[in-house]
Order: C-alpha cells, then structure tokens, then sequence
C-alpha cells in the first residue's frame, strides 16, 4: 500500500488531534489537514466536569501547545465544517464551499449532548458550556440536574462543593446503575447523600416550563440552575449521509478502525469497532478511548494492520472518591468486592461464566497494573482468588 500524500481528518477533538500527532512522530511526511467545527484548538474533555466547573482551571488540558501545528505543518481549520463526504472520489465539501481531495480520510466527529424535547438548561460537551455552568454554581443556588450518569453525578460532586443545593432527577432505581449494577450504584449514591445531595430516582422528567421542571410524579422543581446530563449522541450524519455502513448506534469499523468505505477510518466515539477481545461490535464515549483509537489509527492510516486490542478505560474524581474502571462488563455479571465497601476503599470485579470482565478500583491504586493485566487477559479466576490472592501472581 503507497504512503498517501493527502490526509484529512475531519474532527478536532481528541481522537483527531492525537491521530494527527501520532501521524508525525511515525515520520509521515504528507499533507494532515483537520477540520473542526470549535474555534478552540483540540482539548481534552475529562477537566470540564471535573477542574473547571470546580475552579481549580480556566481552561481544558490541550491536546497540544497552541505552536504544534504550525511547527508539524498541521493545517487546522478551525470553525470549518465538512458539509459533505463523497467515498466515491475521494473528497469532501467544506462549509466554505471548497471541495478537498484526500488519500485517506478519519472520522473523528465525536458526539453532542442528548437534548430532551423542550429542555431548557445548560449542557457539558466544550469549554465553554463548562464556563457557562461554572459562573451559575453560587452558594445557596438550587441546581436540578436531569440525569445520574457519570456528568450528572460529577456536575452534582461540583455544584456541592460550590455550596448549591443539588437534586438529582433519574428515572432509573440508582445512579450509574446501566453500567455499575444495583450495588456499585447504591455506594455512588451513598456518597452523594452523604455530601448533601437529593435524589429523585425512578421519576422521570414530564416536562420543562421557564421556571421550572415537571417530573412524572407531579412534583414541579423550580431551580435556579437546571443541567441536562441525559447522555450524548453520536455525529453521524456525515458518514450516514455518505453511505457509510452504521452498526450498534455507531459508523461499523472492522479491527483495524476501517470503515465500508475505501480508505475511510472512524475513531472515537462514533467508531463501533469489531473489538478481537469481545463478542460484536463495542461503541465507547470516554477519554481514553478517544485518545488511544487516535494514536492507533495513525498506523492503518499508514498501512499497518495491526488490530486494535485496547480494553476500554475510564476514570471518575467525586468529592474525596478517586475510580479507575477498566474493561468491559454487563450489570448483571457477579460482582467479586475486594477490601471495604463501606469505607470506600475497594476494588470491585464483574465475572461473567469464570472469567473476569472488568475491574474498578475505588480509592486504591497500588495494583492498576496487575488490573490491566487481568482484564485483558479475560482471566479465568474465582472469587476466592479475587478477595485473597495477590492480584500481580494472578495476573
């Protein structure tokens, strides 16, 4: 396969940016051109709800210093759409009307938050949405926030910690319960109660008024601040709109991130990747996926094909509660719980049939090696093992 000599990526986000420094430090001399629709230069997302909105920063981590692209010969078209993707002469139409050609093309077009009919309140996805919601979290301000995912629960740790009254509003029975299972949601919500949160579970939202939220139960809420954290939708109307095949709510990539189209790559959040270490396709919204699948997909962007192995990876930071999870598990997989649960200082493992399938260390970070290793490997181990063995003789 010859070296292109045109490369777009179309997205400046993490995924994008770190493809495009990964393509450099692999020597690739051709021409790298980025297209995003922010006018700030490529960032990373985890400060926004986490430093920002604490005011521990006034600006995201950047993937690099303002000088990298201009120094790597990067051309970053920032506030410039790609309006149009054509596989079939391999090139794009731009939002100022210019047509490109390219050799090969990655999509990194990330997401956008999940908006409910009539919502009215702030979101979290940029900079500044974060600054927006950081300069609304006063003292004594009532802050309703729809929705107890990993942002809900972060923006909720943040508005206490600013002195708000927070309520939470969810219609599911505990916080984070689609990914952590009943007894990992019920310690999330033990922590926020204890730091003062209310929450409102199994209660969905009926509507939005200008001064108020309507919950199913009739209960109105009228806060001061209202945060919409019901999840985020993958941008695919651009690959949809090309012919791209679409899989498992995301553009379908093979192992190597290849999409259906010829030269074609997707990574980030919208990649739903024929992963070697899972059953199906896996489709994943966090940091590390989007900076690891960037760095990768540099190298079949080159004509390396080697596969894509990494197991899925995040972290969270709420009042003193620090939480590395790795893998990939269901909610109803046994849960295996090493050290103490109440004290918050545990390791949680999920095992599905004997074979582990995801580890999360809460306040514990002596063994995240020895975890990595374990995941990975889908290791055949019991219970016993997990609570008493020494995790690195297992790994």
């Amino acid at each position: 396969m010859a070296e292109p000599q045109r490369i777009v990526i179309v997205g400046t986000g993490l995924a994008g940016a770190s493809a495009a420094g990964a393509l450099r430090d692999r020597g690739y001399g051709g021409k790298i051109t980025m297209f995003g629709t922010e006018h700030h230069r490529p960032y990373e997302l985890p400060a926004l709800s986490k430093d920002v909105l604490l005011g521990k920063a006034d600006e995201p981590a950047w993937v690099h210093e303002s000088s990298f692209y201009a120094d790597n010969e990067i051309e970053l078209q920032l506030g410039v759409s790609v309006l149009e993707l054509r596989p079939g002469d391999h090139s794009i139409v731009d939002s100022d009307g210019a047509v490109r050609s390219y050799d090969r093309l990655l999509l990194a077009t990330g997401s956008r938050p999940r908006v409910l009919p009539g919502a009215q309140g702030h979101v979290l996805r940029t900079i500044d949405d974060s600054l927006a919601l950081k300069s609304n979290l006063r003292e004594g301000r009532h802050v309703v926030i729809v929705g107890a995912g990993w942002i809900g629960c972060e923006v909720a740790s943040a508005a206490r910690t600013h002195g708000c009254r927070v309520t939470v509003v969810d219609p599911l029975a505990e916080p984070l319960v689609r990914v952590l299972g009943p007894e990992m949601g019920r310690m999330f919500r033990g922590l926020h109660e204890e730091h003062g949160v209310e929450f409102k579970l199994g209660t969905g939202v009926a509507g939005f008024s200008p001064s108020g939220v309507r919950l199913d139960d009739g209960t109105e809420l009228l806060p001061d601040v209202t945060v919409l954290a019901v999840g985020a939708t993958p941008r695919l109307e651009l690959a949809e709109a090309a012919g791209l095949e679409l899989a498992d709510g995301g553009v379908a990539v093979d192992a190597t991130l290849r999409t259906s189209a010829p030269d074609v790559f997707a990574a980030g959040d919208i990649a739903a990747h024929d992963h070697p270490r899972y059953d199906g396709r896996v489709r994943v919204e966090h940091w590390a996926n989007a900076k690891d699948q960037g760095t990768y997909v540099a190298g079949p962007l080159l004509g390396v094909d080697e596969p894509y192995q990494k197991s899925p990876y995040f972290f969270t930071d709420q009042y003193d509660l620090g939480m590395e999870y790795r893998g990939l598990a269901d909610p109803s997989d046994e849960v295996v719980v090493r050290g103490d649960l109440a004290k918050r200082e545990f390791i949680a493992f999920w095992l599905r049939d004997g074979r582990l399938r995801a580890a999360m260390n809460v306040n514990m970070w002596d063994d995240g090696t020895a975890l990595g290793a374990l995941v990975d490997a889908q290791a055949t181990v019991t219970a016993k093992q997990l609570q008493e063995a020494d995790l690195g003789s297992l790994a």
